[in-house]
C-alpha cells in the first residue's frame, strides 16, 4: 500500500469515527439501547471480515490461550466506553461529545506514564495543559459562574469525558493484546464478545432487551442509523483506520489524524441538522487540534534535528 493511500485510507476512516455521533442523534435511538445494536451489527460485520483478513482466521486458539485477558478488555474496556459515549448524546450536543472524546490520544499519555513509566517530553506536557483548557471551556462553556452540574450538557459531557478515560485505559492495556493476536481479530473480539455483556448491562439497568427480530419494526430512519452505525461507522471504519496505521510511513503523523474527528462533526452537526457552535466550543476544538498540532511540529523537528546531530 503506497503511502498516500495509508493515508486516506487513515482519514476516510477517522470521517467514520466523527460521523458516529451524527448518526447516533440521526437515529433518534436512545444511547443504551443504540450501542447494543451497534455491538451486534458491527460486532457480526468484524466477525466476517476476519474470515478475509490475513493471519486472523483462527479465532478460537486465543481465545483459549488468553482468555483472561481478552474477555475483561473487551468487555470492561471498549464496551462501557461505547456505552458512554452513546448515552451522553442523550444529554450533550454531536459537537461537545466529539470534543470531549478527541481528547483521548492526550489521555493515553498520562494512561501510558501510569500504567508503563513511559517518559512524558515537554511538547506532550504542554499540548495536554492546553487540551485541558480546552476541556474546561467545553464543560463550562466560558461562563463558570453559569456552571450548572445538574444540567444536561454538563452531564453528557462528563459522561463523554468517562468514554475518553476508560477508552484511553483502553488503548494502553489493549496494546499487549493486539502485538499478539492482531488489530483486526482482537478489535472483533472486543465487538462479539462485548455485544453479550452490553446485551446483558443494558437488559438489567434498563430493562432494554434488544431483541434483532424487532429490528424492521423500528421507523426508518432508526433503521439506517442502526445499519450505518454498524457496517460504516464500526466494520468499515475500523478496518480502513487500522489498515491504515498499518501500512502508513509514519504512524505519529497517521494517528494525529484522530484530532480532525471534531472538525468532522462540528461540521456534519452545523450543515446537516443545523446544530449550533458557539464561540467557546469553537476556542476548544482549536486549543485541542492547535496545541496536538504544536507537540507533533516540536516533536518532528526535535527527532530532524537529532538525526543531524548523529550525521554530523
Amino acid at each position: 500500500m503506497r503511502g498516500w493511500v495509508a493515508y486516506l485510507a487513515c482519514f476516510i476512516g477517522v470521517c467514520g469515527h466523527a460521523s458516529s455521533e451524527f448518526v447516533a442523534k440521526l437515529a433518534a435511538t436512545p444511547g443504551p439501547e443504540f450501542s447494543v445494536w451497534r455491538f451486534m451489527i458491527g460486532g457480526l460485520g468484524l466477525l466476517i471480515a476476519t474470515r478475509f483478513w490475513p493471519g486472523a482466521r483462527d479465532l478460537i486458539t486465543p481465545i483459549k490461550q488468553d482468555w483472561r485477558r481478552i474477555l475483561p478488555l473487551a468487555c470492561l474496556g471498549m464496551s462501557m466506553g461505547q456505552l458512554f459515549f452513546h448515552w451522553a448524546l442523550d444529554y450533550a450536543s454531536i459537537i461537545q461529545v466529539a470534543t470531549m472524546v478527541t481528547a483521548m490520544p492526550i489521555i493515553v499519555i498520562g494512561v501510558d506514564w501510569l500504567i508503563n513509566r513511559t517518559p512524558i517530553s515537554a511538547p506532550k506536557l504542554i499540548s495536554g495543559f492546553g487540551a485541558f483548557i480546552g476541556v474546561l471551556l467545553l464543560l463550562t462553556d466560558g461562563y463558570l459562574d453559569a456552571f450548572d452540574i445538574t444540567g444536561d450538557a454538563f452531564v453528557g459531557t462528563v459522561m463523554a469525558f468517562g468514554c475518553a478515560i476508560i477508552g484511553a485505559f483502553y488503548l494502553v492495556l489493549v496494546r499487549p493484546a493486539v502485538i499478539d493476536h492482531g488489530a483486526v481479530r482482537m478489535t472483533a473480539y472486543t465487538f462479539v464478545l462485548g455485544f453479550f455483556f452490553l446485551y446483558l448491562v443494558v437488559g438489567f439497568a434498563w430493562g432494554i432487551w434488544v431483541d434483532p427480530l424487532t429490528l424492521f419494526d423500528k421507523r426508518p430512519e432508526q433503521i439506517v442509523g442502526i445499519f450505518t452505525i454498524g457496517i460504516w461507522n464500526t466494520t468499515i471504519a475500523m478496518i480502513l483506520w487500522l489498515a491504515g496505521l498499518s501500512f502508513a510511513p509514519d504512524l505519529v503523523r497517521a494517528n494525529y489524524m484522530f484530532f480532525l474527528k471534531p472538525v468532522i462533526a462540528a461540521f456534519l452537526a452545523i450543515a446537516i441538522i443545523g446544530d449550533s457552535l458557539s464561540l467557546m466550543q469553537g476556542l476548544a476544538i482549536f486549543a485541542i487540534l492547535f496545541c496536538v498540532g504544536m507537540e507533533y511540529v516540536w516533536t518532528d523537528r526535535a527527532a530532524k534535528a537529532a538525526a543531524r546531530r548523529a550525521k554530523a
